[in-house]
């Protein structure tokens, strides 16, 4: 850890990108869900900044753990590739040591987020689903795909179905994967399941889910926001990463609200299932579903990491944002 009154390291895209090994993402974000089921981290709820005039929103989100607090600002705009050629997500990471409130670095946290996400996917999968991996279906096929698809290889090799509203966006993912495109019926019929769409309405429906499956339901991330079908929930054993974002933006939120679905009937936490507290997977036919809404404590878990790799290896541009005294 810096100490105070030395310099902030800017670490942009090129630079996470080029620290980023999905193994160590995947160790720290598996770390954070367990301090947190600890009581060893702190997370204050997650800030909306809604902006419809801009079919968008802003969230703040931050947190502490162990000798590292910091805060995401990351932006959610489903309409910026093809109106402004811009990303969907982007986001602003300052890490910064509580002792004294000093920042000790500024990251690009739009592939923080990439890379957390495609981990917190995979960290369930290993804690959850029926392993070896052999098949993984992959519903919405956008960028987050390529992270769920390279996070979920650090546990193994499989093949890759790939479906997408548009035919195009999935033959891309499925060549590039080494995969099949396939319809969403097919996809969401596989042994594990990765969804990430803006969807407010289900996209995959009971029928298609087969016995013993995982889901990975990603895509929830707000109020209002829907992937699947209420009966899966109701037929699995659901495991949230965080009561109250789960129930009030995750996958949970609309069957809550419109009382299909009741909060009792919440499985764990992933932090409790990877410390053994709670069960995960109880029997080889039973579906399980992780409701990920994202916490501010993958973020700082992965930023420390970043960070760290960052002091060992030179990376980075070192600055003077707070000026010496």
């Amino acid at each position: 850890m810096s100490e105070p009154g030395r310099s902030t390291l800017l670490l942009g895209h090129r630079d996470v990108s080029a620290l980023a090994d999905m193994r160590t993402v995947f160790d720290a974000v598996e770390r954070a869900f367990a301090e947190h089921a600890r009581g060893n981290a702190r997370m204050p709820s997650k800030v909306y900044l809604d902006l419809p005039e801009f079919q968008g929103d802003f969230r703040a989100m931050p947190s502490l753990m162990g000798q590292y607090a910091g805060v995401k600002w990351v932006n959610a705009h489903p309409n910026n590739t093809a109106s402004f050629g811009l990303p969907t997500v982007m986001g602003t990471y300052v890490l910064s040591d509580p002792r004294t409130g000093f920042p000790l670095a500024i990251l690009d946290a739009t592939l923080l987020t990439a890379l957390r996400t495609g981990a917190a996917a995979a960290v369930a999968t290993k804690h959850l689903a029926s392993l070896p991996l052999t098949q993984v279906g992959f519903v919405g096929t956008g960028v987050q795909a390529r992270y769920f698809r390279d996070a979920l290889r650090v546990l193994g090799e499989f093949e890759v179905l790939a479906a997408d509203q548009d035919p195009k966006r999935a033959d891309a993912f499925a060549q590039e994967s080494g995969g099949r495109a396939v319809s969403i019926t097919e996809a969401a019929g596989a042994p594990v399941v990765c969804i990430a769409t803006p969807s407010r309405t289900p996209v995959i429906t009971r029928a298609m889910v087969k016995p013993g499956a995982h889901i990975n339901a990603m895509g929830a991330d707000g109020p209002g926001k829907q992937e699947l079908d209420p009966q899966i929930l109701l037929d699995a054993r659901v495991v949230i990463d965080e009561l109250e974002q789960s129930t009030h933006g995750g996958e949970l939120n609309v069957p809550i609200e419109q009382g299909l679905y009741d909060a009792s009937r919440i499985g764990a936490t992933l932090g409790q299932v990877i410390l053994g507290t709670q069960p995960g997977r109880t029997q080889a036919s039973q579906i399980t579903v992780f409701d990920s809404t994202g916490l501010a404590i993958q973020d700082v878990a992965v930023a420390a990491a970043l960070y760290e790799q960052a002091r060992q290896r030179g990376v980075g541009q070192a600055f003077e944002l707070v000026p010496a005294r």
